[in-house]
């Protein structure tokens, strides 16, 4: 009895001098007088959040929080803003955005003048032999709508090679100096998974598509690690400004390397995760290698690969022909060839761990995507293994349900139908056009949606997706309600996409993506609160305070005023 009487008296006191204990700790960073979107069910609202050493420690109101504010602790009046987790991009060529930053923009061309007038201003800019590289081109905005051809550029670019994209990053215009440096002539053969385009009397009009564009591309010099860190650096200065605390990044390992060198100058300003190509699964040591050195701010997240092409170039792939393109029904993409490769890779991945992340577009390519997977749980088990489809575009409406039943997540960029939706129903007719964009249909059928921007071909802004996603409006403002208006998802649902839905597509729902005590300090201030106003005000509303770890790593200048 003595002994049970002295144990209980250590006990009362070891717990009453914890209490003691947490009574000292005292907050890094605390928030009050906001309007906080949390995120999770138990506590949706509230006003005041507390951070230390890099993670939220409180979440409730002002009172809630008084304790924790000490006279180190950095306190910050909200003055009823909203306060969110911070937006996680799901899909990003992060940095072939950097890089977009400072090469020619020929974005909102409308005519062949003007596309001459800016292909000419940069190669005046450049040295003879250096590459005119960027585009962001859309022929659908032309009056008339065409495809530019290489002697619209060739007599401004005698002494510079061309190569610039449209803006889906599936067809590039190269001028006759590129596709001489390529020996590519009227007789050259398409190679699987592309496409050489020829005019009606065969010759080449410096269109290329998909896998033809590598024909070119390798001829274009690497970019030496300076200048990919110079480019990462201006990536990460956009990311800030839009709020933006983590990035899934499309790119090959060499970005990795370029990432892991300014996380150790202590210039990392995002948590980067990144999808190297599918092809590296056939030999992963290197993968696996990258893999080891990962951690919270930097990491491999898996392996992306492709199916077909886009819809704007006329190769995603459909069971029917394009109305505008009779005979054609697009291309299966290189990582098709040779058959059943696809489904080999994907079971490798299975077996090393490594989750996969694939490009499909068209319905067709979504079905037999859809169909590989199906494939892979059947053989290996049904796992969470947090395997992705890539924008999942065009579905069949037999294939909706699909991805919920397989555990695949819907990684989708909503602001491409902002501009899709002004030119679909020409390509493919109305009818299709109904299970495009599906997000409501997705969500209802569970599943998980994983919000992104494929910035540099769409805006790198997350408040532009949300938009889209709620509004569905589109660009030539001939859908006030909503194109195709029963996929319109509400703001609750969308924000959700852009911050615990990315974190759940690289399995880290445990540490970001939503407010909650023991998660990372990852947060977002925005001036407006998105869930009371006008829907279409969204894409206005600012960002005024970016958080990553607890430490301020952005401020609008006029917020401060």
């Amino acid at each position: 009895m003595r002994f049970l009487l002295l144990l209980m008296g250590v006990l009362v006191f070891f717990i009453a001098g914890c209490q003691v204990e947490d009574k000292r700790i005292k907050a890094d960073l605390v928030l009050k007088n906001g309007i906080v979107w949390t995120g999770e069910a138990e506590m949706p609202g509230a006003e005041a959040v507390a951070v230390a050493q890099g993670e939220i420690v409180r979440v409730g109101s002002n009172d809630d929080v008084k304790e924790l504010i000490g006279p180190e602790t950095q306190l910050i009046d909200l003055q009823q803003k909203l306060l969110l987790p911070g937006f996680i991009d799901s899909h990003t060529h992060f940095l072939d955005g950097g890089f977009s930053l400072t090469r020619i923009n020929l974005q909102g061309v409308t005519t062949k003048d003007e596309f001459i007038g800016r292909v000419e201003t940069k190669a005046k800019e450049l040295a003879p032999g250096e590459w005119i590289l960027g585009g962001n081109w859309d022929h659908q905005d032309l009056n008339p709508p065409q495809l530019p051809r290489k002697e619209w550029i060739d007599p401004v670019t005698t002494e510079n090679p061309v190569c610039v994209f449209r803006h889906d990053v599936h067809m590039v215009l190269v001028n006759s100096l590129a596709l001489k440096m390529a020996g590519l002539t009227s007789q050259s053969p398409s190679p699987p998974g592309g496409e050489i385009v020829k005019d009606e009397t065969g010759a080449l009009t410096g269109i290329l598509k998909d896998a033809a564009i590598n024909l070119v591309t390798r001829l274009i010099p690497e970019p030496s690690e300076e200048e990919k860190i110079e480019a990462a650096r201006r990536a990460l200065a956009e990311a800030r400004r839009w709020g933006l605390t983590s990035i899934h990044d499309m790119s090959g390992l060499d970005a990795f390397y370029t990432y892991h060198n300014l996380l150790e100058r202590g210039e990392l300003t995002a948590r980067i995760i990144v999808y190297p190509p599918l092809r590296l699964i056939d030999n992963p040591e290197e993968l696996l290698k990258a893999r080891a050195q990962s951690n919270e701010f930097l990491k491999i997240g898996g392996v992306k690969g492709f199916t077909d092409g886009s819809l704007g170039s006329g190769t995603a792939l459909f069971f029917d022909p394009y109305l505008d393109q009779p005979g054609n029904c697009g291309l299966l993409a290189e990582d098709m060839f040779p058959e059943g490769i696809m489904k080999q890779r994907l079971a490798k991945a299975a077996q090393v761990g490594l989750p996969v992340a694939v490009h499909a577009i068209g319905d067709r390519a979504n079905h037999l995507l859809l169909d590989v997977y199906q494939e892979i749980n059947d053989e290996f088990g049904f796992q969470e293994r947090r395997w992705r489809i890539e924008h999942v575009q065009h579905l069949l409406p037999e294939d909706i349900p699909r991805l919920s039943q397989l555990g695949v997540i819907a990684s989708v960029q909503p602001y491409h139908l902002v501009d899709d939706g002004c030119w679909a129903e020409k390509k493919i007719g109305l009818q299709r056009c109904q299970t495009t964009y599906a997000f409501h249909s997705l969500l209802e059928r569970g599943a998980i949606l994983a919000g992104g921007s494929d910035w540099p071909v769409a805006p790198l802004n997350p408040l532009t997706g949300i938009y889209a996603a709620v509004t569905r409006q589109t660009a030539d403002g001939r859908h006030p309600q909503g194109w195709i208006p029963r996929e319109k998802i509400s703001i609750d649902q969308a924000v959700r996409a852009y911050t615990w839905g990315g974190a759940w597509a690289e399995k880290a729902e445990e540490k970001k993506g939503t407010i909650k005590k023991g998660k990372l300090a990852d947060l977002v201030v925005l001036n407006r609160p998105i869930f009371k106003i006008v829907p279409g005000e969204i894409k206005r509303v600012k960002v005024d305070l970016v958080i990553i770890a607890g430490k301020i790593i952005f401020e609008r200048e006029e917020s401060k005023e």
